[in-house]
């Protein structure tokens, strides 16, 4: 019947994307290189395109086409974000070296004759603080951890008359002073 081989052929195109997130982090001036989903060998390779999001920024995306062998970037800037390697070859990108505003999203689309695949990366860039640790004239013990990302956690042992503040950085660094007194101690 009519009906039953129109139903066939739409069964048959009708493909799922397949798409996967990871949460990554990684330490500041470090290399990160982000991987696309695998292509099968069966496959045939069509387009690879990375989106970047970044915050406060325009979105960037880094585009291959196969059967032109061709490269493009529309709207970026960053020179420190580029292909790891050839992306015929090898589609990850890397971020080299990381950078406090690398922050953000980052999603590759596999195209391929077998489907629309996708990976994306919530990229989460780690700073150590820069910590000092002095004594005030009263004997209060004072711990500064400068410009972390994430905010550092300071605790004492034993406890004593302790306070902490935290003073959020434009850059979303936090500086974290805590002070702490004992009675018994001059």
């Amino acid at each position: 019947s009519t009906n039953s081989s129109l139903m066939g052929r739409q069964q048959r195109s009708f493909i799922l994307p397949v798409e996967a997130n990871t949460s990554l982090s990684k330490p500041v001036d470090t290399k990160a290189v982000l991987s696309c989903p695998p292509i099968t060998q069966k496959a045939v390779l069509v387009t690879i395109r990375w989106e970047i999001i970044l915050r406060d920024k325009p979105s960037c995306t880094r585009a291959y086409r196969r059967d032109t062998n061709e490269t493009r970037a529309i709207n970026c800037s960053d020179k420190t974000i580029s292909w790891d390697s050839r992306p015929d070859r090898n589609p990850a990108l890397q971020i080299d070296p990381v950078a406090i505003t690398h922050d953000g999203y980052y999603k590759c689309e596999v195209v391929t004759t077998h489907g629309h695949f996708y990976h994306g990366y919530h990229l989460k860039v780690l700073v150590p603080p820069q910590v000092t640790l002095f004594q005030l004239e009263n004997g209060t013990i004072v711990c500064r951890a400068a410009a972390g990302k994430p905010a550092a956690q300071i605790s004492w042992t034993p406890g004593g008359d302790c306070h902490t503040v935290e003073e959020p950085l434009g850059n979303d660094t936090v500086t974290v002073q805590s002070s702490c007194r004992w009675e018994d101690h001059r």
